[in-house]
């Protein structure tokens, strides 16, 4: 396969990190590290609800999903107001 830029990659990469985030129980902290250094502004409402859907059935979900989400919201906000997601 021939890849015809940096933001196809980009999505390659985001949407293998994505399916294994999501077809595991208890997903990797680095998976899901790289999977916010490559989020677009607009991906970041679709992530926070893949990660919702790890903490709803969890009596006691994860600390780590519940601070990456607490983290998403304020991030989100701030895209709305104009920041970026790199100044995270």
């Amino acid at each position: 396969m021939e890849l015809r830029d940096d933001h196809d990659l980009r999505s390659l990469v985001l949407q293998e990190l994505w399916h294994r985030v999501e077809a595991d129980t208890y997903p990797s902290a680095t998976m899901m590290d790289h999977i916010e250094r490559l989020l677009l502004p607009g991906e970041v409402p679709e992530y926070a609800e893949l990660l919702m859907r790890k903490v709803r059935p969890d009596r006691y979900p994860s600390i780590d999903l519940i601070n990456r989400l607490v983290r998403l919201c304020r991030v989100y906000a701030d895209l709305e107001r104009g920041g970026s997601l790199t100044a995270r």
